[in-house]
């Protein structure tokens, strides 16, 4: 008992002084508690809500905010916690449980989702362990809850105060900060730390350093204005195809190239980072590939005419080398200049640019069946295998006739 009210003391404080630093308008503050690791259990629901306020699960918070909830189901939150990553944890608690934990600590945040709890060096059942919560990844309250209360944005006009007394508004209503429409509020999932993993002397995962450094800082432009828009809870990124349509200037010349038979033909196929305000792409798992090849009249691909450019961090499957980094930051361009002799008529080039948003995790899959490393996780690795090889799309593609037919 005694355990379990210094615990509520403990939960309480800390509500005190995050509301404090919300006060203050302290971002840096507010995050800094909001984002301890790891989330401190919610601990018991204060007497006066109902079931629906109390819990934890996404579908409880849909009931009053269903437009953010129908966007959070279609998004990478929703799925952060999906067949390839409990497929892998499936050996991993048993093996190496430190790291298995290490994982929940972005892909599902929240104290209630962890099946284990860490105590000096010991590993014990998490009293707190909620087994419904586990596949919801990122879950609402994963960044809107501490101890129970709700934290939130301000007000579209850029106010905090309710119009009522926040005694009398479901779940007491919500303490609102800016911190929520800063890029910082991202920082704790998609920003290793400084002296963290790190290959060929850059981090494994710098997206907000890559963000700071970049004109859209400087410009004000927040990682929520483009993958959150009008605040909708949908953070689109490297797997939706309009979205990197959205950040990428494509561009052909010559336009209309005409050779004869025996001429050599030159086209230029180039991809500019005009609105991705980090690295493109800025993790390791995807690549872009610029891809250039010829057809005949019949429209079957002409034999060895095929070639390619790609874009991406290519890395080893284990992490322990980087083989090439070909990425672009903001405002670089890549460009496939395609030159070959035409030796017949009716050929034309098809130009294209091809996403594979989990082109590592694919050759990363296979190789663990391959070799029998899943496991207990086979069935769900095998899931999240046949998922990645779905997942490529083409943002652009263009034919050029190159002679008559």
């Amino acid at each position: 008992m005694r355990g379990r009210h210094l615990a509520g003391i403990f939960l309480a404080l800390t509500a005190a002084l995050v509301a404090a630093a919300v006060a203050a308008d302290d971002v840096e503050e507010f995050l800094r508690r909001h984002w301890l690791a790891p989330i401190a259990p919610q601990g018991s629901p204060p007497a006066r809500f109902s079931e629906v306020e109390a819990s934890l699960q996404p579908e409880a918070c849909g009931t009053c905010h269903p437009t953010q909830y129908a966007d959070w189901r279609t998004s990478g939150h929703a799925a952060a916690m999906g067949p390839g990553v409990r497929g892998q944890l499936v050996e991993m608690f048993g093996s190496d449980p430190v790291q298995a934990l290490s994982c929940f600590g972005c892909h599902a945040p929240l104290a209630e989702q962890a099946p284990l709890v860490r105590e000096d060096a010991r590993f014990r059942p998490n009293p707190a362990f909620d087994a419904a919560l586990l596949d919801k990844g990122v879950a609402c309250a994963g960044c809107h809850v501490r101890a129970h209360e709700r934290f939130g944005p301000l007000r579209r006009d850029g106010s905090r105060q309710s119009t009522a007394p926040r005694q009398t508004l479901p779940h007491e209503g919500a303490t609102r900060t800016a911190a929520f429409l800063r890029s910082e509020f991202c920082r704790n999932c998609h920003q290793f730390s400084a002296g963290g993993f790190a290959l060929n002397g850059k981090l494994l995962e710098d997206t907000y350093n890559e963000w700071k450094a970049s004109r859209f800082a400087r410009e004000g432009v927040q990682c929520q204005d483009c993958h959150m828009p009008d605040r909708r809870h949908l953070w689109r990124g490297i797997h939706d195809p309009e979205m990197v349509r959205s950040g990428l200037t494509v561009s052909v010349s010559p336009e209309a190239p005409r050779v004869r038979p025996g001429e050599t033909v030159s086209v230029t196929l180039s991809v500019e980072s005009t609105r991705v305000g980090h690295a493109f792409p800025t993790y390791v798992t995807p690549r872009v590939v610029l891809r250039a090849e010829l057809f005949d009249a019949a429209g079957a691909p002409v034999p060895a005419s095929r070639q390619e450019r790609v874009i991406g961090r290519e890395v080893t499957l284990d992490l322990a080398r980087e083989i090439a980094d070909t990425r672009l930051g903001p405002g670089q361009r890549a460009s496939l200049v395609y030159r070959r002799r035409i030796d017949q008529r009716g050929l034309a080039l098809r130009l294209s640019v091809v996403v594979e948003p989990d082109a590592f995790y694919t050759r990363f899959f296979e190789t663990m069946l391959a070799q029998g490393q899943a496991g207990r996780g086979a069935g769900e690795i095998r899931e999240a295998l046949e998922a990645t090889r779905r997942s490529p799309f083409t943002v652009f593609e263009r034919e050029l006739a190159l002679t008559p037919r």
